[in-house]
């Protein structure tokens, strides 16, 4: 499959080149492990910082201006009458990469009433299932014990985690999804 860029582009310690499917100078979009709904992504600075406040003004504009622009796209892509976008800035907000990052998550009218409501999306943020970090860090330590880190940045067969109706997508279905959301962006109008 063709990748945007053949620089690495890394979300926190995480490799995801194949997931991005959007990339200013400042920014990069990917697609989601593990979504909460069809089109959930992520938009996050290409230089990796922890919390908001470590962001230049220059990336804090990038970084919304793309969450502007590859919002609008997920709307009109995946039918969207509104979105959530979130940020979880540090741990105890619930972050699980220490790399800042925004959730674009489409939302319709009673999407989520079988999981509680419409707020329901933030429990599911927030919650057990969520943790793609603590994943990924098991992974890392896992495959650090066996001597092969790079292993862990390569693996698609991630576990589980409590809720399977979320289940972590595989490396080439995410690489789908990108390639397709990277032909929707071209579409895109700039400001």
């Amino acid at each position: 499959m063709t990748v945007l860029t053949k620089v690495p582009i890394y979300f926190g310690p995480f490799l995801v080149t194949s997931q991005v499917f959007y990339l200013t100078p400042l920014s990069f979009a990917l697609v989601n492990l593990k979504p909460i709904l069809p089109g959930h992504v992520l938009v996050s600075p290409r230089r990796s910082v922890p919390r908001v406040s470590d962001l230049t003004p220059d990336e804090t504009a990038d970084l919304f201006l793309t969450v502007r622009k590859v919002g609008r796209m997920i709307e009109r892509v995946f039918s969207a009458t509104s979105l959530n976008i979130a940020i979880q800035d540090g741990v105890d907000a619930g972050q699980s990469v220490a790399h800042v990052h925004t959730h674009i998550i489409p939302r319709r009218k009673s999407d989520l009433d079988h999981k509680g409501g419409t707020d329901a999306v933030y429990g599911l943020l927030d919650g057990e299932e969520g943790d793609v970090g603590r994943i990924q860090k098991q992974l890392l330590k896992a495959a650090d014990a066996e001597g092969d880190v790079g292993k862990a940045k390569r693996r698609t067969d991630f576990p589980v985690v409590d809720n399977e109706s979320r289940t972590p997508r595989s490396e080439e279905d995410m690489e789908r999804e990108a390639q397709m959301l990277a032909k929707e962006m071209e579409k895109e109008k700039d400001d």
